[in-house]
């Protein structure tokens, strides 16, 4: 601690001083006034003459400004080397040179190769624009728009004269129409998203959830018999990292082992990967544990191919229910005995699903904005489409089909990168009803990397427009009613997975910046800023601890739209990319961290022959290998291409004096910036 001073009472003596006390305790120090009721009459703080309780107010003020500048220093010094470490790190990627250009092994980049040569060219023509409106400006012609210009002698007034009609007469009614379309999307979507508010609010007041007629684990006292007989499958590719963890956690389900069995369903193409899922499975068969492991050669379909094929199998008509965990899931060992009981009893349920928790949401800026987005999706709209229409999209995974269900729906089928949603939406309009679980969570992994995030979300979104063209007919004819058939069409499919990343990517990514150089169409402040932000508190909402990331949330999302918009297009029209499926890369954090948890917690494991030698992991922890596998950070030319343009129409945007638009497409230009360096997620020296 280091010395304190403390400020003399001069008021006894007609002063003004104010006794101050500043304590120092590097880096962090406080001030504190003390009364003159505390300051002994004969200390010398307490008495003495005007002119050295005057010196010493002085001391304590030049003390008080020093410390304030010391800190104020040490801010900047905090901010100058994160500054600087951006900075390294956007040296490396543009010397490494990596790029989004190099293909996959099977990618088709046509797509995307066509997409940046637009944005390019849009990007070309911004520069161009911005040095002739910087020149006009200068001259003054901006304040000039009728016949006092064309008196302007010269080459140049003449041209930029001609550039004004131009925009005036041919390029902002087209551009104005286009802005109005998009603004009432942008108007009807947000007031979807404030109804499934509404509708969640309503749930939480009303306290609506749904209530199996069984009454729970009780119910399931009286002996095996009252056990229903369950199918566990679990598809994994090449998933190294997470597999052990995960096979564990499905083997300990809360079950009678005679009446559920575990099928592995592993299609990796690594011989060494192969062989270790294979080991695991050998550990828990000794253990007593009813589990089965198969292997697909040839990995036709995907991930509905393996499901097809393990459906196929003679024992599975043994069964009555099927739940399928992906290879990251770890699910609590109560997770049937709160899933089953909502079957009994209501013959047309067809789906149980359960809600997804993230074990390493606080990984990273990526992971905490990811954890945003699926927090509404589960808190809001999976709980609100459930609770008041009985159908939602299936998430692929921490589900409970009934077998009746999908056999009556035609099965798994391979046509689409989204078989989950394909399967829901086939059985929704075979009448059958879903259910949806808010207080039954299952663990698993966020994409941690840029790069697997990108491209779990291309999937996403370009499937269902894949699955919109294909079963568009197969809806119209249906015999589901009217309203059901609305919900489908428009606001399932048509509202929330094409309209939505369209006027994303259009209004804010191509509009803004056009009506920046374009100044006849205008967009109004409260399009740009009032109701984004309104948005984003809603999404925000379910996720309270979040909100401190409201800012990064809404440029992120508005960033991530050029990816959406891309994948939807490729979906819409069939596009070579739309059928392309890449494994979500897992780290394995969740597996890992957990089985460390687990030595410092125990030092005795009790299930010795199915567990891993924990003690080693917890060495391999404190001592990682030198030859881990090759990741690396790379440049992604849209986005960096974007954030040019985006820099380059708020730059035009001070000649026009637009104080919200500036400030927005400068932060939307840094968002893209940020993305397009690969600076965001995970970090790979």
């Amino acid at each position: 601690m280091a010395p304190s001073w403390w400020g003399k009472d001069a008021r006894a003596n007609g002063g003004g001083g104010t006794p101050v006390v500043v304590k120092m305790d590097n880096p962090n120090w406080s001030i504190s006034e003390v009364s003159a009721s505390e300051v002994a009459p004969g200390s010398p703080a307490g008495g003495g003459g005007g002119k050295a309780g005057r010196g010493k107010n002085a001391r304590q003020i030049t003390w008080v400004l020093l410390l304030k500048a010391h800190r104020a220093a040490g801010r900047l010094t905090g901010a100058a080397s994160a500054a600087l470490a951006v900075a390294v790190a956007a040296r490396r990627r543009v010397a490494a040179g990596r790029t989004d250009s190099d293909a996959a092994p099977g990618e088709n980049t046509a797509l995307r190769t066509g997409f940046y040569g637009c944005i390019r060219v849009f990007l070309v023509l911004s520069l161009l624009l911005l040095a002739v409106e910087v020149a006009a400006y200068l001259q003054g012609w901006h304040l000039d728009v009728g016949e006092g210009l064309l008196a302007v002698d010269g080459l140049f007034a003449a041209a930029y004269a001609g550039w004004m009609r131009t925009r005036l007469d041919y390029l902002a009614p087209p551009l104005q129409f286009l802005t109005s379309a998009c603004v009432v999307l942008f108007l009807i979507q947000s007031v979807d998203r404030l109804v499934l508010c509404l509708g969640c609010f309503w749930i939480k007041l009303k306290g609506i959830k749904p209530v199996p007629l069984a009454a729970g684990k009780e119910d399931f006292e009286a002996g095996v018999e009252d056990f229903p007989m369950v199918l566990v499958q679990m598809p994994m590719c090449n998933e190294r990292e997470v597999y052990q963890q995960s096979i564990g956690a499905v083997c300990s389900l809360d079950w009678p082992r005679s009446n559920f069995l575990v099928q592995v369903l592993d299609d990796s193409d690594d011989a060494t990967t192969s062989a270790l899922i294979k080991e695991e499975v050998e550990k828990w068969q000794r253990e007593g544990v009813r589990i089965i492991y198969r292997h697909r050669v040839i990995r036709d379909g995907y991930k509905a191919g393996n499901l097809k094929s393990a459906m196929n199998c003679s024992y599975v008509k043994d069964y009555e229910f099927v739940v399928i965990f992906d290879a990251d899931f770890q699910p609590q060992a109560d997770f049937l005995k709160h899933t089953v009981p909502h079957f009994k009893g209501k013959d047309d349920v067809g789906l149980v699903q359960a809600r997804w928790s993230f074990v390493n949401k606080d990984e990273n800026l990526l992971t905490r904005l990811q954890s945003i987005n699926l927090c509404f999706h589960f808190e809001v709209e999976q709980q609100v489409n459930g609770a008041f229409l009985n159908f939602f999209g299936f998430n692929g995974t921490a589900g409970v089909w009934r077998i009746k269900a999908l056999e009556d729906s035609g099965g798994w089928m391979e046509r689409t990168t989204v078989e989950d949603m394909d399967i829901a939406v086939r059985a929704h309009l075979k009448g059958w009803k879903f259910v949806y679980l808010n207080d039954v969570e299952c663990q698993c992994e966020l994409p941690e990397s840029y790069e697997a995030y990108r491209k779990q979300q291309h999937r996403w979104h370009s499937g269902p427009m894949q699955l919109f063209r294909l079963c568009f007919v197969d809806i119209i004819k249906s015999k589901i009613g009217f309203w059901k058939k609305f919900n489908l069409i428009f606001l399932f499919f048509l509202l929330r997975k094409l309209i939505l990343p369209f006027y994303s990517f259009t209004l804010f990514c191509v509009i803004l910046p056009m009506t920046m150089f374009v100044p006849e169409a205008e967009l109004p402040a409260w399009v740009v800023c009032y109701i984004p932000a309104t948005m984003s508190i809603l999404n925000i909402l379910p996720a309270p601890k979040s909100f401190p990331f409201i800012v990064p949330y809404l440029l992120f999302e508005n960033t991530m739209s050029v990816t959406k918009f891309g994948a939807m297009i490729s979906g819409l029209f069939q596009l070579g990319s739309a059928y392309e499926w890449v494994v979500t890369k897992k780290s394995g954090r969740s597996s890992e961290g957990d089985l460390v948890a687990l030595v410092e917690k125990h030092s005795k494991q009790q299930r010795v022959g199915s567990a891993p030698n924990l003690d080693a992991l917890t060495k391999e922890e404190s001592n990682p290998k030198k030859d881990a596998k090759k990741k690396h950070n790379r440049i992604y030319r849209k986005e960096l291409a974007l954030s040019f343009l985006l820099l380059t129409a708020a730059a035009r945007s001070l000649l026009s004096a637009q104080g919200i638009h500036f400030y927005f497409l400068l932060f939307q230009g840094v968002s893209f910036l940020v993305v397009g360096l690969d600076l965001i997620g995970e970090q790979v020296e």
